[in-house]
């Protein structure tokens, strides 16, 4: 099935618009939608439906997927002493200034001032609620480097959760030691400093915490103070990882 007529972007074929987001080429986004993968709205799509960026919602084997144009994203090798802010009253570096400055965009998540690694920025609402929300939890992965050897009781309690405020105790954690006081750590949640608390609480400080995972998305080639933008492959992985996380399928989603 091949478009006539002419189109604007806000009456666009369904599977043009799928081929742009990189579902595949023109004909298999046609396949896609013939088997009943693709919905707008709610509604199971049929082929020569036509849709509207900025209004509908479309959605592939359940996923919503933002269409908008002008989207973009960013993943970024954040340096320590930088600021994942828009402002800083103490004019700190803000990480925002590496990033071009049209369209704005907004960091997915947060590392503190004194952590390393990656974070996404998007202008993509959808794909950011999706990553953040705590009922999704994307897997983040963390090399922690601490002042003295945790002990393997320590490391046990990191793995089964801890309480790092009154009442609140962290979902169970992935921990293994690779070497002394250098430990990997994943994690499904985002709270405030999670990974430095949990570590304080069990006794052992954290010296040096960098990201190095968000659900499939590494890159060990991306230097401190970096950025690139993601492929559609990957924006496309990190949606379908978001709604297909380890806790959503055990709160059963």
């Amino acid at each position: 099935m091949t478009d006539t007529g002419s189109e604007d972007q806000n009456n666009v074929r369904l599977q043009k618009v799928l081929a742009r987001l990189g579902f595949g080429s023109r004909r298999a986004c046609e396949e896609m939608i013939d088997r009943g993968r693709v919905k707008v709205n709610g509604e199971v799509a049929v082929l020569g439906r036509r849709v509207d960026p900025t209004r509908d919602l479309v959605e592939v084997d359940r996923v919503p997927v933002s269409i908008e144009p002008d989207l973009v994203y960013y993943l970024v090798n954040k340096p320590a002493k930088m600021l994942v802010s828009a402002y800083d009253p103490e004019n700190r570096p803000l990480l925002l200034g590496i990033l071009p400055k049209s369209p704005r965009v907004f960091s997915v998540g947060r590392l503190d001032y004194d952590t390393e690694g990656l974070i996404v920025f998007t202008n993509d609402g959808i794909l950011a609620n999706a990553l953040t929300h705590p009922s999704h939890g994307v897997e983040k992965e963390y090399l922690v480097q601490t002042f003295r050897n945790p002990s393997n009781l320590a490391l046990r309690q990191l793995r089964e959760g801890v309480e790092i405020e009154p009442g609140v105790t962290t979902a169970p954690a992935k921990v293994g030691r690779l070497d002394a006081c250098l430990i990997k750590m994943v994690i499904c949640e985002g709270r405030n400093r999670q990974v430095r608390r949990m570590f304080d609480e069990v006794g052992y400080p954290v010296a040096r915490l960098a990201r190095t995972r968000i659900g499939p998305i590494t890159d060990t080639s991306l230097a401190p103070g970096a950025w690139r933008p993601l492929s559609a492959e990957e924006v496309r992985l990190l949606s379908y990882a978001s709604y297909n996380s380890p806790k959503r399928a055990r709160l059963g989603f």
